[in-house]
């Protein structure tokens, strides 16, 4: 079997992957640098399954890492799609309260949004709504112009050729099946060579916690796929969304609801839901890994996670398989969307950490271990941040391994 030599080697060839690895390579020059990837190309499971939506910072706590990373991340990549000729659009987003118990949860969304830098959030009433969204309706509604719209696998794809372009080297086709330690080095095993390295970020997504683990790391945490599936609005139809409607997101769950979402080709999806996937990669509601599947089965956590959480599986996975619940949740703010107005769309899953009581985990988790960093738990906005994430990620690195630029 081959043997390669690298000081620095990057599992997950994700946009945070590839981010990391750009970062690296620019602030490290001396040291060499690999970013090894299961797939025959980057950027094909989260990154290349999300929403597209370029996120402002408005949902999360001040002072989190995700409110401190997506404000200064999304200028960084507007700058670099700029720079690339990666097209994108300022399109702007509402945040409607439909019901009058969520309008100071709105007005809360509001204050957050502001401490958190935000530029341009406005707070604005049912005619202001009908103005911006004519088919729409709501008590108030939380304005953000400065929300867009891009597609984020051409943002990968640009970051892993700049990467190369820089001297780094991409490894495709390396799934890392087993990972040793030996003279203060590690050995990464796939079916095609054993890569040595000083140091390792794990960026590994859905497997970020089975890596870790395969580098002796005893996690408190365990990665949950949960899939995400969305509807398409039928073209003839998509006249009732102009841009970004969104409902005030439960205070209770890190996700943002089902919401509707134009894209960059014209295209209007709506969703997604939230369901337990029952593969670690389980795009479709009839895929099943038995090796998944018995190791959730066994985990006290995942129990913890249902008995916390079961009324809003429950409800969640009724609503993957019938359209006529979803059509009515989306007409509690578009009130004309029908049920044949929706057709089966695109999925995605979605890496979510848990913790030893089975609470979603909803700020970003990232964690040293021996000449090691694991990302484990970078869900949305993670995508928008990339580049403040990597950034965090290579300081945290520099630190912590001593590095010379």
């Amino acid at each position: 079997m081959e043997k390669c030599d690298f000081d620095v080697v990057v599992i997950g060839g994700g946009i945070v992957g590839l981010a990391t690895a750009l970062a690296f390579i620019k602030q490290y020059r001396r040291y060499r640098i690999a970013l090894v990837e299961k797939e025959a190309e980057v950027a094909l499971h989260q990154t290349g399954h999300n929403s597209g939506v370029l996120h402002s910072g408005i949902y999360y706590a001040p002072d989190s890492l995700k409110a401190k990373l997506c404000v200064s991340g999304v200028q960084r990549l507007l700058q670099f799609a700029e720079e690339n000729a990666i097209p994108y659009e300022l399109c702007g987003k509402l945040i409607l309260a439909t019901r009058v118990e969520e309008v100071p949860l709105l007005k809360a969304l509001w204050k957050r949004g502001v401490a958190n830098g935000v530029p341009d959030l406005q707070l604005i009433d049912a005619i202001k709504i009908k103005e911006l969204e004519p088919y729409a309706r709501g008590l108030y509604g939380l304005y953000s112009p400065k929300t867009g719209i891009i597609d984020f696998r051409l943002v990968a794809q640009a970051m892993a050729r700049h990467y190369v372009d820089q001297g780094g080297c991409l490894m495709v086709n390396r799934g890392v099946t087993k990972i040793t330690s030996q003279s203060g080095r590690y050995h990464l095993f796939s079916d095609r060579e054993s890569i040595c390295a000083r140091y390792v970020i794990n960026c590994g997504g859905l497997f970020a916690d089975r890596i870790a683990e395969m580098m002796g790391l005893k996690l408190k945490v365990r990665i949950v796929p949960i899939r995400g599936e969305y509807f398409m609005i039928r073209p003839e139809r998509k006249f009732l969304v102009r841009n970004l409607i969104y409902p005030v997101p439960s205070q209770a769950l890190p996700f943002l609801g089902v919401h509707l979402t134009r894209t960059l080709d014209g295209s209007l999806k709506a969703g997604p839901n939230a369901v337990l996937a029952l593969a670690r990669e389980g795009y479709r509601r009839a895929e099943v890994k038995l090796g998944d599947l018995l190791e959730m089965m066994a985990d006290l956590r995942l129990w913890k996670m249902a008995k916390k959480y079961w009324k809003v599986g429950v409800f969640e996975a009724f609503r993957a398989i019938n359209k006529s619940s979803f059509a009515a949740l989306l007409r509690q703010f578009v009130p004309e969307m029908r049920e044949e107005d929706l057709v089966p769309g695109p999925s995605g899953v979605r890496a979510q950490c848990i913790d030893e009581n089975g609470t979603l985990i909803n700020d970003f988790e990232i964690v040293e271990g021996p000449q090691a960093i694991h990302v484990l738990n970078v869900p949305s906005p993670a995508a928008t941040a990339s580049f403040s994430i990597a950034d965090y990620i290579v300081n945290l690195a520099g630190r912590a391994f001593a590095l010379q630029s």
